[in-house]
């Protein structure tokens, strides 16, 4: 499976730089803001955010894989996702007490948010996309 297609890869298009921290960043979906970076990992295939949703969804955190990330904006300090603050909503529950180094449920987000393109047959809303 190629970057482009492994959903926990940064995407080229990204501007992601290896060995730049997120945490603190701004994230913002395609429809508006949802919070910020709490925890960046960058691990090669590997590579998520977990972020702080604040009073958005009630206190939560979400796991984004990194394939999920459009842009990163350094001057303004801010990563734009490539999917709708709905799509994030839905993902599946995340505790990050308790998920960070779970393989099932790493393997149930990564199907959720697919290991496609966004937009693309097996984008969220269609079903299973792939297995990691």
């Amino acid at each position: 499976m190629s970057t482009a297609d492994n959903v926990w890869g940064h995407r080229p298009e990204s501007g992601h730089t290896a060995g730049t921290s997120l945490v603190g960043y701004k994230v913002d979906a395609t429809d508006g803001h949802i919070g910020k970076v709490d925890k960046h990992n960058d691990d090669v295939d590997a590579s998520y955010l977990v972020v702080d949703t604040g009073v958005w969804i009630f206190g939560k955190h979400v796991l984004l894989p990194a394939g999920t990330i459009s842009r990163i904006d350094t001057e303004n300090k801010v990563v734009h996702v490539s999917r709708t603050k709905e799509e994030i909503k839905n993902s599946p529950e995340f505790d990050k007490d308790k998920h960070l180094d779970d393989h099932e449920h790493r393997t149930r987000i990564g199907d959720y948010y697919g290991n496609t393109a966004p937009g693309t047959p097996g984008s969220p809303g269609t079903g299973p996309a792939g297995t990691l």
